[in-house]
C-alpha cells in the first residue's frame, strides 16, 4: 500500500474513525484522547501497512489494561483511572512512531523489506518503529499483568528490597516474561503484515521474533530504571494502595521509591525514544 495514496488515505480515515469511536464507547479514551488517537491512527495507516501495528498495540493494550481490573484496584490507587487514556498517554505511546513513519514515507516512499545491505536507512527507520511498539506493548503487558502476581516484586535498582505490587521500577519474573511476550506479539504482527498484506518475500521470521522480544525486554528494563529513580511511588499503608502521582495520593501516603521528577507519560516517552533509537540503529543491524 503506497503512502498517502487514495486507498491508504481512505483506509486510514475509516480505521482511525472506528478506533476513536470504539475508544470512547469502551471508555478507554478520553474525548481529547480520542481526537489525538484519530490523528495518529490516520497518519500511521496512511503511511503504509505497518501502521496497523498501532492498532495491534491499542487492541492488546486495552485488553490487558481491562483484564481483572477489579483485582488491580485493590493494589493500585490509579487503576480506576488508568484505563482511560489521555492525549498525553496516546502520544507517549505512538507519537515517535508516527513521526518516523512520516519521515520514511516522505523521504523513501513505499515500505520496503528489512534489508540493511540494500536499504540501510529504510530498515533502521522500520526497525525503530517496530522497537517503539515492542516497548509500549511489553511495558503494558508487564505492568498490567505483572501487578496481579501473588509474589511481591523487587526494586530494579535495589534487587534485595521487596516492594508492593504496582511500584514504579518494581520487577518480577512474571512481569519480565510478559514484557517479552508483549514485544514478540508486535513482531508476529509485523511478520503477518509484511507477508500477508504487503506480499514481501524476504521476511525474516526468526530474526523478527528475536528482535521484537529483545526490544520488549529492553524497553521494559529502561522504563523500570527511570520509574525507580525519576518517578515517585507513594504507598498508603492503611489501604495497601500504591499511587504514581502525588496529587492523587492521600496525605498519609509515603514515598517508597524514586524522586518526583517525571510523570508516568514522560517515563514512557523517554523509554520509548531510547529503545526506538537503540533498537533501530544498533540492535536491528546486528540481528537482521
Amino acid at each position: 500500500m503506497k503512502p498517502f495514496s487514495t486507498k491508504s488515505i481512505a483506509i486510514g480515515a475509516i480505521v482511525a474513525t472506528l478506533l476513536s469511536k470504539r475508544g470512547l464507547k469502551k471508555k478507554s479514551l478520553s474525548q481529547t484522547g480520542a481526537i489525538t488517537a484519530w490523528i495518529v491512527g490516520f497518519f500511521s495507516i496512511a503511511c503504509g501497512n505497518r501502521g496497523f501495528l498501532l492498532l495491534l498495540f491499542y487492541q492488546l493494550g486495552t485488553m490487558v489494561t481491562k483484564f481483572k481490573r477489579e483485582h488491580k484496584v485493590k493494589k493500585d490507587g490509579d487503576a480506576s483511572k488508568s484505563s482511560v487514556r489521555s492525549p498525553y498517554q496516546v502520544l507517549a505511546c505512538s507519537g515517535i512512531a508516527v513521526l518516523i513513519s512520516l519521515v520514511h514515507a516522505l523521504l523513501y516512499g513505499e515500505e520496503k523489506p528489512i534489508d540493511f545491505d540494500s536499504y540501510p536507512m529504510e530498515s533502521s527507520l522500520t526497525c525503530g518503529i517496530i522497537a517503539h511498539y515492542c516497548t509500549c506493548c511489553g511495558d503494558t503487558f508487564a505492568s498490567e499483568i505483572g501487578i496481579l502476581s501473588r509474589s511481591k516484586p523487587v526494586l530494579i535498582t535495589a534487587p534485595w528490597r521487596k516492594v508492593p505490587n504496582g511500584t514504579n521500577g518494581g520487577v518480577s519474573f512474571w512481569g519480565t516474561l510478559w514484557s517479552a511476550i508483549g514485544g514478540s506479539a508486535i513482531g508476529i504482527g509485523c511478520i503477518l503484515l509484511d507477508k500477508g498484506c504487503s506480499g514481501m518475500d524476504d521476511v525474516y521470521i526468526i530474526e523478527m521474533i528475536l528482535f521484537s522480544t529483545l526490544c520488549g525486554l529492553l524497553g521494559s528494563f529502561l522504563d523500570s530504571i527511570l520509574g525507580a529513580t525519576l518517578q515517585a511511588t507513594y504507598y498508603d499503608e492503611d489501604k495497601k494502595l500504591v499511587y504514581c502521582e502525588k496529587d492523587d495520593a492521600p496525605p498519609n501516603a509515603k514515598c517508597i521509591s524514586g524522586a518526583n521528577c517525571l510523570t508516568n507519560a514522560q517515563v514512557n516517552l523517554l523509554s520509548v525514544l531510547a529503545t526506538t533509537l537503540i533498537g533501530g540503529f544498533y540492535v536491528a543491524p546486528a540481528i537482521f
